[in-house]
């Protein structure tokens, strides 16, 4: 039997590798909307391996024990942050409409009274009913529909179930997932592949290690802002606004309007700051905007830059459309997503040109400036082995 086998010509396997690529394509497009749970459970997954891999570096502990460890610690933060937070959040969301809801009645009251120019007369009566109508069936219940909106949009026991099996899975079997992936391909190219995965890893380690610092900046910036001016809940809305740095620019810019509109309706707690509301939220604008630009033009611009290697007009630019075309998750992906395509473009560009797979000046490939032709190969695969062994 083996005798009447022969290989696939070179454009048989050229045509069926196409005709699989566009089969794949066209089925990952057909379940794309099931798809967000696993993107969502591997950037979990991603965030909290870090963890993993220090425990099992830096103790006696296994990588399976290592994991049980560091799921069921993040399950237990999941579960337990937002039950302590919540609370804190509600009272200050059911104060904003206490406070929006006066506000509407001392505008119904003015509206009600007549009131005269000279010569004219002028009644508010109707613009007062429409407004009593809109207090009383949208304001006055805004509390009980956000919180039947929080339940309706919140993510289902079913899929929250298959997030939490996803993440475990993805923690306990990656380093078999890579070595499989990287096992399917020839020998010669192992390698490559496992630089490849390298330097790939290494940007997602740099934009995390980016972001969680950026956060932290913002979220303390932000407190110590809005605590100097007085603006009450100062830790939660600077916690809002860490958080949310995650969107860049429209989360500090959400947030900032969530802190001015508090400052809007309540002004300011300290007694050495004796002005109106309107000028403690004139005031909370002009610091956002002196912190923002500050963000924008100089603490982003050099985290990021040092992270992934971007441009900063390609990250906004990016983030932005990603936002629109994807929601939040895109704009959480998009930026080392497009590290990633570059840097796999760049290798596939190398090979097709039949240059070096990597620029051998980068410190992955090379420590030494000038070294011969043997000792570079010499040097990749022993570096390469020693980042597999890891």
């Amino acid at each position: 039997m083996k005798e009447h086998m022969r290989p696939w010509s070179l454009s048989v396997r050229y045509l069926v590798f196409a005709a699989l690529f566009i089969l794949l394509a066209a089925g990952l497009w057909a379940i794309r909307s099931v798809l967000e749970p696993l993107v969502i459970a591997a950037f979990i997954a991603y965030l909290i391996h870090p963890a993993v891999n220090y425990l099992t570096r830096r103790t006696s502990l296994a990588r399976t024990a290592a994991v049980n460890l560091v799921y069921f610690i993040t399950l237990a933060v999941l579960i337990g942050t937002p039950s302590t937070l919540t609370p804190l959040f509600f009272d200050e969301f059911k104060q904003v409409i206490t406070d929006v809801l006066n506000l509407f009645d001392q505008l119904i009251v003015w509206l009600v009274k007549p009131h005269i120019i000279p010569g004219l007369p002028i009644d508010f009566g109707q613009w007062a009913n429409r407004l009593t109508q809109f207090r009383s069936t949208f304001l006055s219940s805004l509390p009980d529909q956000a919180l039947q909106l929080l339940g309706k949009t919140s993510v289902t026991a079913l899929w929250l179930l298959v997030i939490l099996t996803a993440v475990y899975y993805f923690l306990a079997e990656w380093p078999r997932l890579r070595s499989g992936f990287v096992d399917s391909f020839p020998e010669g190219y192992h390698a490559e592949l496992n630089e490849l995965y390298q330097r790939v890893r290494s940007i997602w380690l740099n934009y995390l290690r980016g972001q969680l610092l950026l956060m932290a900046i913002v979220g303390v910036a932000f407190t110590i802002a809005w605590t100097v001016i007085g603006i009450p809940g100062a830790l939660v809305l600077g916690v809002v606004a860490g958080f949310l740095t995650l969107i860049p620019d429209v989360g500090p810019f959400l947030a900032a309007m969530l802190a001015i509109g508090v400052a809007l309706l309540e002004g300011s707690n300290w007694r050495w700051m004796p002005a109106s509301n309107f000028i403690v939220a004139l005031i909370a604008l002009a610091v956002y905007l002196i912190l923002i630009a500050i963000k924008n033009f100089w603490l982003r611009p050099f985290i990021m830059g040092r992270s992934v290697h971007m441009h900063e007009a390609l990250v906004l630019i990016s983030i932005i459309l990603s936002t629109i075309l994807w929601g939040i998750l895109g704009a959480l992906l998009v930026v080392p997503v497009l590290a990633t395509l570059g840097v796999v473009f760049d290798y596939l560009r190398r090979r097709i040109l039949g240059m070096p797979p990597f620029p051998l000046t980068e410190s992955f490939v090379l420590e030494a400036p000038m070294v011969s032709g043997q000792e570079k190969v010499a040097a990749l695969k022993s570096k390469i082995s020693r980042k597999k062994k890891e």
